[in-house]
């Protein structure tokens, strides 16, 4: 892999790991309501989760899925519900005490499975592999240099929305702990992902 191929790679990786996405915002909703350590599982599963993922496309999963036009309909399908039902655990959260409950408990291996429902995850995994991996004469060393790449990069821009999620939590408790500035933040985290659920629809 030359230099500009790398470029293109980190490029590509900036513009898709940092803009907003399911992941980014539940990983910003759920720092800013049950605090950083809290939300670090999740933060951690998006690598894990992604990097099956890429793993799986770059071994022969992603020419299946484009192969079988049914099954990434079902996959997208299967996303979108998923993330509509996120968003109304989020929506309905509307005091730190209530968000600390089950209601909004996006664990670990939530996490990592939300990836292969994860539309934005499937077209970023299919466009790297299609990209800068597959029919190429070097695959395996390629694939070594990709996957810690997006792996460091899908920690890193969650570690960021996260950190920035929980440093919205005192403020967003509100005079006296009341909360009302916490409500209307989980309204529009919970917005953004009907939102994304309504864009992964149209792809």
């Amino acid at each position: 892999m030359n230099w500009q191929e790398f470029t293109a790679l980190l490029v590509l990786a900036t513009a898709m790991s940092f803009s907003p996405g399911p992941n980014t915002t539940l990983a910003t909703a759920l720092a800013a309501n049950h605090g950083l350590r809290r939300a670090m599982p999740f933060v951690c599963a998006v690598p894990v989760g992604w990097g099956v993922l890429l793993s799986l496309c770059a071994f022969g999963l992603g020419a299946l899925l484009l192969a079988i036009p049914l099954l990434g309909l079902a996959i997208k399908f299967i996303g979108v519900a998923y993330l509509l039902w996120l968003a109304s655990k989020i929506a309905r959260s509307r005091q730190l005490s209530e968000a600390d409950a089950e209601r909004m408990n996006v664990g670990f291996w939530q996490g990592a499975a939300l990836q292969f429902v994860n539309i934005k995850a499937w077209m970023l995994a299919l466009a790297i592999v299609g990209g800068w991996i597959a029919g190429r004469s070097d695959p395996g060393l390629r694939f070594a240099v990709v996957l810690p790449v997006m792996l460091v990069y899908a920690f890193a821009s969650n570690l960021l929305y996260a950190l920035a999620g929980s440093l919205l939590r005192e403020w967003l408790s509100g005079p006296a702990g009341s909360g009302r500035r916490l409500v209307w933040f989980n309204r529009a985290m919970a917005a953004v992902l009907v939102a994304t659920a309504i864009w992964m629809l149209f792809l």
